[in-house]
């Protein structure tokens, strides 16, 4: 058991969180819509796991950089993580590229 994955993300989204904050892009700009729409990301993706994993498309691969800890059968608790990081990253990226736009129009 390792937990090599899980702090790989955690440090990921540790980096999303430090750019979030220096530039004010999701969180620090609006923090209870950030708040919702973070978390609806991170259900749906859920979710769409979830069903994958009925439907016996997705299933935990075997690697010794896992914990081995799961949420559900086959969902290991570093999919949440990895989930979260992924919708934080995009809205990083989306509220990034508004501020360079709008700066490009001035």
């Amino acid at each position: 058991m390792s937990v090599l994955y899980l702090l790989t993300l955690l440090v990921s989204l540790a980096g999303m969180i430090v750019l979030d904050w220096r530039f004010r892009l999701f969180f620090w700009r609006s923090p209870g819509r950030a708040a919702i729409v973070l978390g609806a990301g991170v259900l749906f993706f859920l979710a769409w796991d979830l069903l994958g994993i009925g439907l016996g498309i997705f299933y935990r691969g075997e690697t010794e950089l896992m914990t081995g800890l799961q949420l559900a059968p086959e969902l290991p608790v570093e999919e949440l993580f990895f989930l979260t990081f992924l919708c934080y990253l995009t809205m990083n990226l989306v509220q990034g590229a508004r501020l360079v736009l709008d700066r490009r129009t001035m």
